[in-house]
């Protein structure tokens, strides 16, 4: 059995379907193999990702929309290599970038909870190291807002120097900060998860892999991984890169937090097909899942702490994802946006395709996004292979988003 099968997997009262659906477990669109269960009223969301598929738009993805902890969806198809000799299984993952940002956060946020963490702290109470070059004022929520002012590191630094994470984490402790912190956020684009796990490691003296898949995974059976065994890694299907960036690094101030950001260390998509990067568990951008996984993970949010009965969180240590929140022209991507404790909030004029209300989400580079909607119970995961160009979420993921609410 999978692991994430406790929860979603045949025999569990939360599999039971909101209305009457559709089984997918052995259907063929257009020559294109699909599986899996979509409730009625979201037969569109189910049409449109069949259609990409069968157009060549998608590659190989996973849907998953949760209601109240009970999936109305659970969508797969595709293939799982370029060369379509490999269907995209039920238990497929890959590369999901910065959707593991998020799974970091939940690792925060359940230290908050138990008091082990309070984000009015600064980081240096748990990390003492990182009170060094003038970073002593830098407080823990700084960091879980993207606004703390170490969005990168100070060059030079390969890919290879940050699959270490304990030295590089010590590295960013040591440097001083591009900006001053809480002022403004600024994309914390490679080192979110390292941040997260000096802290982690300093309260629990434990890897941030290794809290998220006892804390998180286990508790919930959810098949996400920082830092995955070798034993899974037959299930792996690695991303296709995006089509070349419009986005002109060598024309941007060599100075600002954005250079030194995007180059600190530069990083293609083909990084991630080496075992290397897959073991090391980059908190936030290396995780490992699909949209099952990462929507169930998210649902905690959603569902105000707890998810299919296992409580995780409490609803007053939910609630601060939305209160503590900073806004204003990110330093780093250049739009303007709303940062929570540990995820985008809406911003009006740069992420509207969020719907209104307390409704956290964040993307995963090449399009993959997770939405987890506190007010109306509603978690919405996509997880693909063929990415599109852009940081935040593409027009598919944005179309599939949209199609969850029409539904509902």
């Amino acid at each position: 059995m999978l692991a994430d099968e406790s929860l979603l997997g045949s025999g569990n009262a939360s599999e039971e379907p909101c209305d009457e659906g559709v089984d997918m477990s052995s259907s063929v669109s257009e020559g294109v193999p699909t599986a899996g269960h979509v409730d009625a009223r979201f037969s569109e969301l189910g049409a449109v990702f069949r259609a990409n598929l069968a157009s060549e738009a998608e590659l190989g993805g996973s849907l998953c929309v949760l209601i109240d902890g009970v999936p109305v969806v659970d969508l797969w198809g595709g293939w799982a290599d370029p060369d379509r000799t490999r269907p995209w299984e039920r238990d497929t993952i890959t590369n999901v970038w910065s959707i593991s940002k998020t799974v970091s956060s939940l690792a925060m946020l359940v230290l908050v909870d138990r008091g082990e963490v309070d984000p009015d702290a600064p980081v240096a109470e748990y990390w003492p190291e990182f009170a060094a070059a003038g970073k002593g004022g830098v407080l823990v929520r700084h960091v879980m807002n993207h606004s703390s002012g170490v969005s990168g590191w100070d060059q030079p630094v390969t890919v290879d120097e940050i699959l270490d994470l304990d030295a590089a984490a010590e590295r960013l402790a040591a440097q001083a900060p591009w900006w001053p912190a809480g002022i403004a956020p600024g994309y914390h684009l490679l080192d979110y998860g390292h941040l997260v796990h000096g802290i982690v490691r300093g309260v629990t003296g434990r890897s941030l892999g290794s809290f998220v898949a006892d804390e998180l995974a286990a508790p919930l059976g959810a098949d996400f991984w920082l830092g995955l065994p070798a034993s899974e890694e037959s299930r792996v299907s690695l991303v296709v890169p995006p089509p070349p960036s419009q986005l002109d690094i060598a024309s941007l101030p060599p100075q600002s937090p954005a250079f030194k950001t995007f180059t600190g260390p530069g990083l293609g998509a083909e990084a991630t097909w080496t075992r290397e990067w897959r073991a090391a568990g980059i908190g936030g951008a290396g995780g490992q899942g699909n949209a099952r996984s990462a929507a169930l993970l998210n649902a905690i949010i959603a569902g105000r702490g707890q998810v299919a009965g296992t409580r995780i969180l409490s609803e007053q240590t939910v609630e601060r994802v939305f209160t503590d929140a900073i806004d204003g022209v990110d330093y780093v991507l250049g739009l303007p946006l709303r940062w929570g404790l540990g995820w985008g909030l809406r911003q009006a004029g740069s992420t509207d395709y969020i719907p209104e209300g307390r409704v956290a989400f964040w993307g995963g580079w090449g399009g993959s996004l997770v939405t987890a909607d506190a007010d109306r119970g509603v978690t919405f995961g996509y997880v693909m292979n063929r990415m599109s160009e852009g940081i935040l979420a593409s027009d598919r993921g944005r179309t599939y988003l949209r199609a969850v609410y029409d539904a509902l």
